[in-house]
């Protein structure tokens, strides 16, 4: 590994945190009484938290001044203004929804933008988003890529859509049954994976001929424009918002975790471009957020949105992030650990299928060695696999997806090269001793999102 392929922190060290590590005979008793569920480990119990990227980010010195300058009035707060204008200018978007996170985005969007009965087509499922879809009467469809399925393949791009799966689809079931197109920018559950502006570009016009709408996930959409710049041809020297207003260009409107791109710890948004379904949002908003110029955020909170969205369109600070991610993946690659290829923006998937070939995927191997690796090392990652998928609504058997993985997510501007070499280092560890995992089995099952809060027992 060539150390000049991953540049240093841009960034200085103001405030800190300290962590520590518990013993090994305590952390078999945290994760025996958190059901072998690390979504369950008390944050105190973990040395380095790689659960998820989503509100765990640091903020900047502006981030914290401008939290000094929230206006809490219940209605027309300026620092609402302040995050719809700069949403407007970097998004190109019309309108704005504020939320308390992406999943309230979800909430109102599939509410507004979806018939009983209706399909729809997306680059493989997020779980919240699949779950606001069906609860409200859609059909969710898998139109990514054959490619993202396939953990060992190193190809760019592997998020895109499968235009004649699309295509096929909205053949079959008629245009006016297609809600919508969703389109993640980046494509979590296929390992961070980006789509390519043509691939957007293209999707754009193969709905437009049919007057079927595209929503894009917009959670990671700057990790997207990265790799757009990294690996398409003629973005090579694009400053990074034209890129990201280039992206939604071909939309008409976005749910977004401010959690993940904006660098904040909590808060979203919906946007629209219509303005009899920006109406309805509104309506739905004051009942589930609360008041449209404010959603589920406070003041100080939106202000934060529009200051840390600005800094993450800065190309340093972008760069240091998915070089810092594809660092740990390399260490990984280079000790012959399976993950999934290439490596993403925002984690390190490791594959459970190829990691523990002794278990059957409803021995939940994931689930399992996002387990183990904390017993291993304080280490605290999560399961991407058959649990997160749950079940079908109507038959009740599990959805049995191809990809089983654990997902080592890096929280932005929050640790350093050597974390990850600590982190790489339990995996190899672990990886050496592999054929001790154990599978497991439900203890409880939640009915819904079941990945969140159920528990399992090993199986003996």
């Amino acid at each position: 590994m060539n150390p000049n392929n991953y540049p240093a922190e841009p960034f200085r060290i103001k405030s800190v945190e300290p962590v520590r590590m518990i013993s090994r005979d305590e952390r078999e008793k945290v994760i025996s009484e958190a059901g072998y569920n690390t979504f369950l480990i008390p944050s105190d119990d973990v040395y380095i938290d790689l659960l998820t990227d989503s509100g765990t980010n640091a903020m900047s010195d502006r981030q914290w001044a401008g939290m000094m300058m929230g206006d809490e009035a219940y209605a027309g707060s300026r620092n609402f203004l302040h995050l719809e204008e700069t949403v407007r200018e970097l998004f190109g978007f019309r309108y704005l929804v504020p939320t308390h996170q992406g999943r309230g985005a979800e909430n109102l969007l599939s509410q507004i933008a979806i018939r009983p009965g209706q399909y729809v087509p997306g680059n493989m499922y997020f779980t919240t988003t699949r779950y606001h879809q069906e609860r409200n009467g859609g059909i969710f469809a898998d139109v990514i890529c054959d490619e993202a399925h396939d953990a060992t393949l190193s190809i760019p791009f592997k998020g895109n859509v499968d235009l004649k799966k699309l295509q096929r689809l909205i053949e079959e079931k008629g245009a006016e049954n297609i809600a919508y197109v969703c389109l993640a920018v980046t494509v979590n559950l296929a390992g961070g994976q980006p789509v390519s502006m043509r691939n957007i570009r293209e999707v754009r016009e193969l709905t437009a001929r049919y007057g079927i709408k595209v929503f894009f996930d917009a959670t990671r959409c700057v990790e997207n424009a990265y790799f757009i710049r990294e690996q398409e041809e003629g973005y090579e020297d694009k400053p990074m918002a034209d890129i990201v207003r280039e992206m939604f260009s071909y939309g008409d409107g976005c749910t977004m975790s401010g959690k993940k791109d904006c660098l904040v710890n909590i808060g979203g948004f919906l946007c629209l471009n219509d303005e009899e379904l920006f109406s309805q949002a509104k309506e739905l908003v004051v009942v589930y957020e609360g008041m449209p110029s404010y959603g589920g955020m406070a003041g100080r909170d939106m202000e934060a949105m529009a200051i840390g969205l600005r800094e993450s369109m800065q190309f340093e600070y972008i760069e240091h992030r998915v070089k810092q991610v594809r660092y740990l993946g390399d260490r990984l690659l280079e000790a012959g650990i399976p993950v999934v290829e290439p490596i993403g923006g925002h984690a390190v998937f490791l594959d459970a299928r190829r990691f523990c070939p002794h278990l059957t995927q409803e021995q939940f191997p994931a689930q399992s060695l996002a387990a183990n690796l904390y017993l291993e090392s304080g280490v605290r990652s999560m399961e991407r696999g058959i649990v997160s998928a749950g079940r079908n609504r109507i038959t009740g058997e599990h959805h049995r997806p191809k990809l089983e993985t654990v997902r080592l997510t890096i929280p932005r501007r929050v640790y350093t090269y050597r974390h990850m070499d600590l982190v790489a280092d339990a995996v190899i560890s672990l990886y050496g001793r592999r054929e001790q995992i154990k599978g497991l089995r439900f203890v409880y099952e939640p009915r819904q999102l079941r990945f969140f809060t159920a528990r399992f027992e090993e199986i003996e």
